[in-house]
């Protein structure tokens, strides 16, 4: 039987960043230290292989809330071509933590049935690789227990001993070490000691769409932007983002409101956004409620889109990927 496989893929993030005090945990700069070096820094990292081996590749260096669309690519078609190795257990992915759910979710919808038997962890840290005790090598430990587990499948966030899946993760706090929730689903599991203890698996019938990776590889995404309902907002939100000219004067092609409550907009707002589905912006509803979904009893007369159960920045994804497809 050949020798099982993880591979490590780095992005940059808080996890590989350097301040130049130990005791500052904010005052970094994210994407400092390579992947393979800090892979080659983590105390107990070959008890948790238990004879698998490991190697990395270097796919960006950024710090994560400058993650774009060229990266996601980079990071789909890597993660393919290692899956398709038979002797490849799993896919680790070190990411920054303030788009990791962004991107979680959009490889869980390019990759589809590439993920069905094998998992792709992404992992993450709140301090960085300079601090005095940096939570990113526990946090990779316990991502390789979960690449390796066998009843691992799917796309994953591994945080502060919790495993997120991609649809629900998302960042709940901006600076404790476990800042990663999962709404009302919770965590699919737990990793103690490096052992896997699982919450649940996910349902085949809650299975994310997905769509065909081949027809991305040469285009460029769909300009999806988002607006936020508050008090007080009104037609001028979604016109200036209407009049807004995108990369190369890209048009707006999809708009995502974070409505409040269950999905809901004021009265000037709703009109705006009529106007703009009439002129051929797809429109869809989400909630910026922390917990829950948008729940409708029937389909908007409107003919905006309804994700049950996506966060804002989720629907943007979900409508990228289907406006391409």
């Amino acid at each position: 039987m050949a020798t099982r496989k993880i591979i490590v893929l780095g992005t940059g993030g808080t996890i590989a960043g350097r301040a130049g005090d130990a005791a500052d945990n904010v005052g970094y700069r994210a994407g400092e230290v390579q992947v393979a070096d800090l892979l080659s820094g983590i105390a107990g990292m070959a008890q948790r292989l238990d004879g698998a081996v490991m190697s990395s590749e270097q796919i960006a260096q950024v710090d994560s809330k400058d993650m774009d669309w060229a990266v996601w690519r980079a990071l789909a078609q890597a993660c393919v071509r290692y899956l398709q190795d038979e002797a490849v257990a799993g896919v680790v992915i070190t990411h920054g933590t303030d788009t990791v759910e962004e991107t979680a979710y959009f490889l869980e919808l390019a990759l589809g049935s590439a993920v069905a038997q094998k998992p792709v962890v992404l992992t993450c840290a709140m301090r960085p690789a300079s601090a005095a005790t940096p939570d990113g090598p526990q946090n990779v430990l316990d991502a390789v227990s979960v690449a390796l587990h066998p009843q691992a499948q799917g796309v994953m966030v591994v945080c502060a001993g919790a495993i997120h899946d991609a649809r629900h993760v998302q960042k709940a706090h901006t600076y404790r070490v476990d800042a990663f929730e999962s709404g009302d689903a919770g965590p699919r599991g737990w990793v103690e000691e490096g052992t896997v203890r699982w919450n649940f698996r996910p349902l085949q019938s809650a299975a994310a769409p997905s769509y065909s990776l081949a027809q991305w590889l040469d285009r460029s995404p769909p300009r999806v932007d988002i607006v936020l309902n508050y008090a007080g907002a009104g037609a001028h939100v979604v016109n200036a983002v209407l009049d807004a000219s995108g990369p190369e004067h890209e048009r707006l092609a999809g708009l995502v409101v974070a409505g409040t409550g269950n999905g809901t907009v004021n009265s000037q707002l709703q009109e705006a956004l009529e106007r703009a589905a009439a002129a051929g912006v797809h429109v869809a509803l989400a909630s910026r409620c922390a917990k829950g979904g948008v729940v409708r009893s029937e389909e908007p007369a409107t003919g905006f889109r309804v994700y049950p159960g996506l966060s804002a920045v989720k629907a943007r994804v979900r409508l990228m990927c289907e406006l391409m497809a």
